[in-house]
């Protein structure tokens, strides 16, 4: 059994929180380079331009990528032969609030979600998952409300067919349009429960899309669909309206057929580490 001190998990949130924010993941930057490379319009090709040195003077500058600082999310994988001195929970909420102290990151985060109030802080959303062996495998994913907004859930029947299911994807896509800054980076989760479909379609995003799966051919068909919607680089047109598609499956009721859309900007943000 090897034992973690919650004060490790406190700093590794912390260090993770600015590396998110600052350094754009190499794979979300290798596919904003490759869709440069394959536009031939000016404007499109000027505004992913001005993404890639926006991501470039982040990283320099240490500063945010985007103003939209999100709703960090936090995914803990832990060992079962691991232990814990301390509280993990508190550990987590006291690591982002003191990254987003230290990194200067926007507080966009109310106490109350009615009465709203004054951001003061920035609690985070945390998923645990026990798994093998004697790590904790930390991801920070500070999530934007513009694209947070465009989230959609369908609760289809089971006799809904793949088309009809392609029809909802891409329509929540096509509805999103420019406002939630593309090209876009689309997660869908499929199965499970109502709940369950969501967390899939916003795990989908942290997939490595360095390693693209060519065995999931929805994915490229979707991918291809979606970029015949013409929205573009911040809605001025383009073939890049969507930079990837990423599925998740679980297994669902008899009864029914879940399918979450998570539409993630371009400044798709996660910082993972293990310890």
């Amino acid at each position: 059994m090897r034992v973690l001190h919650s004060n490790i998990i406190r700093d590794t949130v912390a260090r993770l929180c600015a590396r998110a924010h600052f350094n754009l993941r190499p794979d979300i930057l290798a596919l904003l380079k490759a869709a440069y490379k394959k536009e031939k319009k000016r404007q499109p090709r000027d505004i992913l331009s001005a993404i890639i040195e926006n991501a470039a003077v982040a990283r320099s500058r240490h500063l945010a990528i985007c103003q939209d600082t999100g709703m960090p999310t936090v995914f803990l994988e832990a060992g079962q032969e691991l232990g814990f001195i301390g509280d993990v929970n508190k550990a987590v909420q006291r690591g982002v609030e003191v990254g987003y102290q230290r990194a200067y990151l926007r507080n966009s985060v109310v106490p109350d979600p009615l009465s709203r109030g004054r951001p003061r802080y920035s609690p985070a959303i945390i998923h645990t998952e026990i798994k093998p062996g004697k790590q904790l495998r930390i991801t920070v994913l500070p999530k934007g409300f513009g694209c947070e907004n465009k989230t959609r859930l369908m609760m289809f029947n089971p006799t809904a067919s793949v088309e009809e299911i392609k029809r909802f994807i891409v329509k929540t896509v096509e509805q999103a349009g420019p406002d939630a800054c593309p090209p876009y980076i689309v997660g869908v989760g499929i199965g499970g429960t109502a709940d369950y479909a969501c967390l899939l379609a916003k795990k989908a995003l942290l997939k490595n899309f360095l390693r693209p799966n060519k065995k999931v051919r929805l994915e490229q068909e979707l991918l291809k669909e979606i970029n015949r919607l013409n929205i573009g680089p911040m809605g001025l047109g383009g073939l890049a309206t969507a930079l990837a598609v990423s599925i998740l499956k679980f297994p669902t009721h008899i009864a029914g057929l879940p399918v979450c859309v998570n539409i993630s900007c371009h400044a798709l943000r996660s910082a993972t580490a293990r310890v």
